[in-house]
Formats: structure tokens, sequence, C-alpha cells
């Protein structure tokens, strides 16, 4: 394997994907197997065989844990049961979900479920799972932000704010365990082609507004995050910490 294969390479490390049914979660599974990565696959409901056969065809080992993360008190002992199975080496806290209502009209309910999702069963499954790279001193946490952790959006009070926390607690914990040899640094998607998006695609003016104020004149998809999750997740970013890597095709540039 040559030096710069081996930056890369994600051979013998098994990897953790929230959300992976389907859109970001699918791709960046994909992508770390593609690597070299067996994949514990976290979801909370549907059909993920369609992610296992990927992960497979890669000739990689694929198994499916179902967790439903609108209920944080229930991950801690989920993540108990994943550690007795298996050795996590990465973790991508990919699953998140969205509300979509004007600020005065958003609901408390909708506000709680956003944040059970995005940032307490986040904050529940990843302190259950750093301390064995803690004590290993070797481990990469890569979250998923979004740039709406960097601007105010409209119409979604809950998930901006959700979005906002997850950087937050990218920067904290890459403080703490930086000096214990992990990683925590996140993604920051675009606008991407995934079910989250789906009612601005479905709107033209919202669509056409959207594309004008990207400068790659494009909408994402979900392989476009292959190369970032990758590179966090490989030895290539071992000196990379606390950092947000945008994917967003220059929108925070423009």
């Amino acid at each position: 394997m040559s030096y710069l294969e081996q930056l890369f390479s994600l051979h013998g490390r098994t990897a953790l994907v929230t959300g992976a049914r389907t859109g970001l979660g699918a791709a960046i599974a994909g992508a770390l197997a593609g690597a070299g990565a067996d994949l514990v696959l976290l979801g909370h409901g549907g059909d993920l065989s369609a992610v296992c056969q990927q992960v497979e065809a890669h000739g990689r080992r694929a198994s499916v844990v179902e967790v439903e993360l609108l209920e944080p008190d229930r991950v801690a002992g989920a993540a108990a049961a994943i550690l007795a199975e298996h050795r996590i080496d990465i973790l991508v806290n990919n699953a998140g979900t969205i509300r979509r209502a004007p600020a005065e009209g958003h609901a408390l309910a909708d506000w709680r479920a956003v944040f059970a999702v995005n940032v307490d069963s986040l904050f529940e499954l990843t302190r259950a799972l750093v301390p064995p790279m803690l004590h290993r001193r070797s481990g990469k946490i890569i979250n998923i932000a979004s740039i709406l952790s960097c601007h105010g959006g409209t119409m979604v009070s809950g998930y901006t704010a959700s979005k906002h926390a997850v950087l937050g607690l990218t920067r904290a914990w890459a403080n703490e365990w930086a000096p214990h040899n992990v990683q925590v640094n996140a993604i920051a998607p675009g606008f991407f082609d995934t079910d989250n998006t789906a009612p601005l695609r479905a709107d033209p003016r919202a669509y056409r507004q959207t594309l004008t104020r990207i400068p790659a004149g494009r909408w994402g998809d979900p392989p476009d995050l292959a190369g970032a999750a990758v590179f966090l997740a490989g030895p290539g970013s071992d000196y990379v910490s606390g950092h947000a890597l945008a994917v967003d095709g220059g929108w925070l540039a423009f």
C-alpha cells in the first residue's frame, strides 16, 4: 500500500453511522466501506438491506442496530450492547430531523422532537461510545452539522438551533479529547437532494432562489460527501481537530 493509500485507508476499522438508511447516511456508509471499514448501521426504522448490500459489495461486513432516536433515554443501553459486540473506531453522527414552520408557530413538541434526535441522542451516543476510544488513544468522531450551523435560515428555528448546538459540541469535545488522540470534527453540508429538503425542491420559487445562491450552480448529491467523510475518518486527518468542513458548493464563501 502506497503512502497516499495509507492516509485514506480504513482497513481494520469499524465505523458506526447513524441515520444510514437513505441520503447522506447511506452515501457515507458506502464511502467508508469502499475505504475498507466494516459498518454498524444504526437506524430507527425502515429497511437497511440496500445499504447492507452496498457495504457487502465492497467486501466489508454490515450489522444493523435499531434505536428510536426520538427517545434519547434508550440510547446509552443500545450503545452498551453495541460495544459488547463491536470495537467502534469511527462514529458518524448523521441522523437528523427537521420541522418547518414560522418561528411564531413552531410548536414546542416539534422543537423537542428535533432536539431529541439532532442533539440529545447524538450527545448520549457519543458519550457512551467514546470511553474505549479514549482508553485506546485512537478514534474519530464526525458530526453532521449544516451550513445552518453558521446561518439563521428561515422557517426552521428548531433545526437551526440544533445544528448550532452540534457545531458547539464538536468544538467542545475536540478540546477535551484531542489530548487523547481522538479527533472530533464536523461536516457542514449545504443544500443536498435528500428527504429533508424535499419541500424546498418541490417549491419552484424556493428551488430557484436556492440554486442561484450556490456558486457551483447545482444542489449537492449525497455522494458529494464521500471524500470529506473518508478524509475525516482516516489517518490523513490525525492533526485535524474541532474543524467544520463545509461541503456546500461554495455557499458559505458567496
